[in-house]
């Protein structure tokens, strides 16, 4: 009976989820200019695989994607472990720490951009360089995973957080009565019971970051030498208006990110599976 009712709903959200995806797969077939369309089959697709500017962009999606979550967790990890500790103003530092996740991403950017800006330099000034942070590929893409880490490892911490929360105080209490100090509890009892929040926050973090457009798009526009996928689609969207391309790459970026997911999801079961045969031993 609860399959039945639950149908309906089930429905309307797969062909809300695969009717964009559908769509833009059969976009992808034609090549679009204005409002002629004309059948070109696979055509699209054979350019991509021979677009440098598309493996460039794959590269630049990947880099920033480990970099900024590998910082993204160690530093969302160590707030999550200050946040479950019990002390004065407690709620106040909670309160500091998740301050840049509720700001604007693109407001964000625009305040990252203005301060390693030349003018008034204010990144540069505070580290006594003179770093062409906005111009130079490198030191850009170092620029958007900072502000990157900055706007998104709390949520990773609020994430974090939560596991924290579930993990039973006896445990610490009895590692503590057998001589077991802050590090070995740590790598003991709260690293591998954490590992559930760890994957699901590595798997929302690793997806969003897959699909990242903010950040290098207010720093470097269109330019290939920092576009990730979702820039170098949207150049093909608006800038170079080839809609047929623009869908190849959508479909080329969903790929990507659903194999992503998927993995992730696996090792989600993977971990379920064994903790249900640890509760049983």
């Amino acid at each position: 009976m609860a399959k039945i009712f639950l149908t309906p709903s089930f429905t309307f959200m797969a062909v809300i989820a695969l009717f964009p995806v559908i769509y833009a797969v059969w976009m992808s077939m034609y090549q679009i200019t204005g409002f002629r369309q004309e059948f070109t089959g696979f055509g699209n697709y054979s350019q991509l695989l021979s677009d440098g500017g598309f493996y460039n962009a794959i590269r630049n999606t990947f880099v920033f994607t480990t970099v900024s979550v590998a910082f993204e967790f160690v530093i969302g990890l160590m707030f999550a472990l200050i946040m479950n500790q019990a002390f004065r103003g407690q709620g106040i530092t909670r309160a500091i720490i998740l301050v840049p996740w509720v700001i604007p991403t693109a407001v964000a950017a625009q305040v990252w951009r203005y301060m390693f800006s030349d003018n008034p330099g204010f990144v540069n000034g505070l580290l006594g360089t003179s770093i062409n942070w906005l111009n130079d590929p490198t030191w850009s893409m170092v620029g958007i995973i900072t502000a990157d880490v900055w706007k998104t490892a709390p949520f990773v911490a609020l994430l974090l957080l939560a596991g924290l929360q579930t993990i039973p105080r006896e445990y610490y209490e009895a590692a503590e009565v057998d001589g077991a100090g802050a590090w070995r509890r740590f790598w003991s009892i709260t690293l591998p019971l954490l590992r559930p929040a760890i994957i699901v926050a590595l798997l929302f973090r690793t997806v969003d970051a897959l699909r990242m457009f903010d950040f290098a798009y207010v720093f470097a526009g269109y330019s290939n030498s920092l576009a990730t996928l979702s820039v170098y689609t949207q150049r093909y969207l608006y800038a170079e208006p080839e809609l047929g391309y623009a869908n190849a790459l959508s479909t080329a970026t969903f790929i990507i990110v659903m194999i992503v997911g998927i993995f992730f999801i696996r090792l989600m079961g993977q971990q379920t599976v064994g903790s249900e045969k640890g509760k049983k031993k």
